[in-house]
């Protein structure tokens, strides 16, 4: 298999700079992002945005010219219980309206292995903007069995600091870092 990059978290960068470039949707439906922190010491919470959109430009021949995009509402975020869904839209941490985004743009891939790369980019959330790195693997790429069409699977990881989007409340009580999972499923756009 070709080295390949990420779609998390992701509407498409200029695709004309990648003539040899497909580009594929995700998988609304097989694509999700979990995050996770410490609370308190006590226990490990969890949280969940899914069924969001995204692009990615894919080339199969050269995975670093590839490219990815995504954006989805902050209030699409499922916590598992509504009373805590509602503390992280306040003002204490997000202050969240109805179409406020979180939205991710490639700006970077580094092949570093057969099937994995580090996808940089920038994460806009809470307003704010800040560079991350996503550590990505290609889980598969081939016919899906069902659809009988191309179809591409991937999974990442990041960690990101609550303090540098402005929702640090509680630090360190809460864990100021979150752990990001990402795994995503993306077909030809038609």
């Amino acid at each position: 298999m070709k080295p390949i990059l990420f779609a998390g978290a992701l509407a498409l960068a200029p695709v004309a700079a990648l003539a040899d470039a497909e580009t594929y949707v995700l998988d609304s439906s097989h694509s999700q992002i979990v995050f996770s922190y410490n609370h308190l010491g006590f226990s490990t919470g969890y949280g969940m945005f899914s069924g969001f959109e995204g692009e990615i430009a894919w080339n199969e021949d050269a995975p670093a010219e590839s490219s990815v995009e995504v954006s989805f509402p902050v209030r699409s975020m499922m916590t598992g219980w509504e009373a805590r869904f509602e503390h992280f839209m306040s003002e204490d941490f997000f202050d969240a309206a109805d179409d406020e985004m979180v939205t991710f743009t490639s700006t970077g891939i580094e092949v570093t292995g057969e099937d994995t790369a580090l996808i940089t980019g920038d994460l806009t959330l809470n307003g704010v903007t800040n560079e991350v790195v996503l550590d990505t693997q290609l889980n598969q790429a081939g016919e899906h069995p069902m659809e009988n069409k191309p179809w591409l699977g991937f999974s990442a990881t990041t960690t990101l600091v609550r303090s540098d989007y402005n929702v640090g409340a509680f630090a360190p009580y809460v864990s100021d870092e979150v752990e990001v999972e990402i795994s995503v499923e993306a077909m030809p756009a038609e």
